[in-house]
């Protein structure tokens, strides 16, 4: 056992030991019941959300929260596509999307995130799930199954949350033990023989004293995206041939255990998760954007041509752990959250996206790989909390965080190299392992008063130290052995700040059903380090912390006797110091600060229930984002000495001593954000036919628009979106009770070929999943 792994153990034993006397249940953090059914009134019901670490009625919390149930998530999923992918659009002012398969999903709130596919990148968006932080890219892409609810709150998080929070926090919740025996699964079937399986199991062992819950998720889809390469030899042994790519096999399981001895107020809750993954990493369709327009309906989605990559395979095996225990003394509630999370695996892929040659007439190589060796998290996070029942509501806490990674990055494929007819390997230049460090601490409190009758001030503060490292272990080396990392560039770089988080809400509830409210808040994301540019024998790139300012104002409503619910909000913030990213010649990334961006927009969310068998949803949302500096250029399109798009801003040319341009750079001041959609429209509608047996006939379905996206930090006519739709639809019965449910439905039914990413360069493009139709029963007890 490593000396990391004994100190993550000692280190939760002693906060166990410490607290084990006086942790657990109350009612601000306890699990949330929801359920599926309509209310018998036919109102809309409450929805009850922990955005502020206590349970409490989304309509009275201060800030802008998106929520988003389980079942709904199931529904979008039943296709089999990416449980976290599928909330893009799903919440309005929340983007997601991936350059580099399922393992490196990428968050964006309000505009604000980050296109880096670097393994060791920062991400302004934190992902919380049954609370515990997941920092690492990888970590993040842990699945969401057996899910009770999905929460995300957007703006600075960092008072309560921490870690980096400027943009927000997406919050998983996931279904809890309980004392009565319960159940749940929702599993489907659908074109290029997908599965999909999602279910969750459990009641007491002890009565009210202990319970347990067993979750699993599986998913399954064949390759169905064949490579048209027909060359006898590649870089790599790389062949083609017919559905070889695109499959992936998830799979996941979760155990819970919670201890409630009665009269005791204490509640233990030990969660211990693994996943097995294999699947394939993104395919990138080289050419697939042709210079001068944004149009890819002529590419085909099905089918690519890779010479390298060896079938972009990807996989990675993570594993995890937590105890969140808590007791209430009487009014004061003591909890204690410590968690540990491993994973390891690879990705590797053909990154040029298809078979070319350079300029000389020689074979360009563009594959590359990514491989986390091993990786730990640690998090110990303690809060004591009043039980917020009067008109004076406090809690304060404290959090410790611990990283470290052994990542290796290869540009031509050094660990599954094949010797050539003479029994040599390719040249090993290009590999390289970095070794990163991460260490966080923070001490939080936050308060609420209500001033007067229905006017509630709430404030907060956190001081957060961050502290990041990065060593060069493996410097590159070329055919000679000889190293070619420049020996004036340092191997090892720290960097560290400590800056303050804050935030201040005023509500008003105006009338029993209508509340607004203003909030203004303060936010950091410490220091980044780029070490991947060790790969092309580059220095490290670093930047430094940002801070933003957010101002936000809107108001809840539930009208007509709570049967249609209408909130909205509106938002102006400015980032200091922006944390920015790009992709030179070599698509390496690049890591730099601008002076500032901001951005002002809003969102708008409706549920009606006009008629007790009709529910409707309409989500919107505005934005425009700005970047502001006059210094900043960033590389643009450029392979072979030639830029490969339509740049529409200024631009220089970087030459070397022979004259020969090595680069064009564009100056982005007055850009978009990347991945920052103009607007976001999603709907959704379900009406059911009651039967004479206490059963019903349902039809429902769901569409998402984003308008124009920038998907690069430069402005361009290809790299660009706008107008694009996807839409799903579900028909099927329901049982008396709910007791079961078979439906059939498709997702993305007009088979939209939308554009999710590029590689710039090659004019690469990478599509969103084709048309699936399938059948999906569920059910529960």
């Amino acid at each position: 056992m490593s000396n990391f792994a004994i100190r993550s153990f000692l280190f939760l034993g002693c906060a166990t030991a410490a607290l084990s006397f006086a942790n657990a249940a109350s009612a601000q953090d306890a699990p949330v019941a929801q359920t599926d059914a309509a209310p018998a009134d036919g109102s809309l019901g409450d929805i009850v959300v922990t955005a502020e670490r206590r349970s409490e009625n989304l309509q009275k919390v201060p800030i802008s929260v998106g929520v988003l149930q389980g079942s709904d998530l199931r529904d979008y999923t039943a296709g089999g596509s990416d449980t976290l992918l599928e909330l893009a659009n799903r919440v309005p002012g929340l983007y997601a999307e991936t350059t580099t398969g399922k393992i490196f999903p990428r968050f964006y709130i309000r505009g604000l995130g980050n296109i880096d596919f670097y393994l060791g990148a920062s991400q302004p968006v934190e992902i919380i799930q049954d609370d515990v932080v997941l920092e690492h890219v990888v970590l993040k892409s842990n699945p969401v199954f057996d899910v009770n609810q999905i929460e995300v709150l957007r703006g600075p998080q960092g008072t309560l949350f921490g870690r980096n929070s400027t943009a927000g926090i997406i919050k998983f919740d996931t279904n809890k033990p309980t004392n009565d025996f319960t159940g749940r699964a929702t599993a489907s079937y659908g074109t290029y023989n997908t599965v999909t399986l999602d279910a969750g199991v459990g009641g007491p062992i002890v009565k009210d004293v202990l319970s347990f819950r067993v979750s699993g998720l599986y998913q399954h889809r064949d390759n169905w995206i064949d490579n048209t390469y027909t060359g006898t030899t590649s870089a790599d042994g790389t062949t083609g041939g017919k559905g070889t790519l695109g499959g992936f096999d998830e799979k996941d399981i979760r155990v819970q255990l919670m201890l409630t001895p009665p009269d005791t107020g204490f509640t233990g809750l030990l969660s211990a998760h693994a996943r097995d993954y294999k699947g394939t990493s993104t395919i990138f369709h080289r050419g697939g954007i042709l210079k001068g327009s944004n149009d890819v309906s002529d590419t085909p989605r099905a089918s690519v041509g890779l010479d390298e990559g060896f079938g972009n395979p990807q996989a990675y095996k993570t594993y995890g752990a937590s105890l969140n225990l808590k007791n209430d003394f009487g009014g004061v509630t003591l909890t204690s959250i410590s968690a540990y999370e491993t994973t390891s695996g690879y990705s590797r892929g053909d990154t040029d996206g298809g078979v070319a040659t350079n300029f000389a007439g020689n074979r360009y190589f563009g594959e590359s790989q990514g491989r986390v060796r091993d990786l730990d998290q640690l998090t110990q996070e303690v809060r004591l909390a009043n039980d917020g029942t009067g008109r004076f509501k406090w809690q304060i806490g404290g959090i410790y965080f611990y990283s470290r990674d052994n990542t290796e990055f290869d540009q031509r494929g050094f660990f599954l190299r094949r010797p050539d007819a003479n029994g040599t390997l390719p040249n090993p230049n290009n590999y390289v392992l970095l070794r990163n460090i991460n260490t966080s601490y923070a001490g939080f409190g936050q308060a609420s008063y209500e001033i007067v009758p229905k006017l509630t001030i709430t404030g907060g503060v956190r001081v957060t130290n961050d502290t990041k490292s990065t060593r060069l272990v493996i410097p590159p080396r070329n055919a000679a052995g000889i190293v070619t990392f420049p020996a004036t560039a340092a191997r090892f770089v720290r960097l560290s700040d400590t800056q303050p988080s804050w935030d201040v809400a005023l509500r008003y509830q105006a009338t029993d059903d209508v509340s607004v409210f203003a909030r203004v808040a303060h936010s950091f994301r410490g220091p980044t380090i780029q070490g991947r540019n060790a790969v092309f024998s580059s220095a490290f790139v670093t930047a430094g912390s940002e801070t933003i300012t957010s101002y936000e104002a809107g108001f809840k409503s539930n009208l007509f006797g709570n049967t249609l619910r209408f909130n909205a909000t509106g938002f102006y913030y400015k980032v200091h110091n922006i944390q920015l990213n790009g992709n030179d010649a070599n698509n390496n990334g690049l890591l730099f600060n601008a002076d500032q961006a901001q951005a002002w927009g809003g969102e708008a969310e409706l549920t009606w229930r006009p008629v007790p068998n009709l529910t409707m949803g309409l989500g919107a949302s505005v934005l425009h984002t700005e970047i502001n500096d006059k210094r900043v250029y960033t590389p643009v399109c450029f392979l072979n000495g030639a830029v490969t798009c339509t740049v529409l801003n200024p631009t220089i040319a970087v030459r070397n001593a022979a004259g020969v341009t090595t680069a064009t750079l564009a100056q982005i001041d007055g850009n978009a954000l990347p991945n920052a959609p103009k607007y976001q429209l999603d709907g959704n509608a379900r009406y059911d036919f009651p039967l004479p047996n206490g059963g019903k006939l349902f039809v429902g379905g769901d569409v998402t628009l984003q308008g124009y996206t920038s998907l690069v930090p430069y402005k361009t006519v290809e790299y660009t979106t706008d107008g694009t739709f996807e839409a799903g639809l579900k028909a099927g019965y329901t049982a008396p009770e709910g007791a079961y449910e078979i439906a059939v439905f498709t997702r993305n039914v007009t088979n939209e070929k939308n554009l999710k990413g590029v590689l710039d360069n090659y004019n690469a493009a990478v599509f969103n999943d084709p048309r699936i139709v399938g059948v999906q029963l569920s059910g529960k007890f």
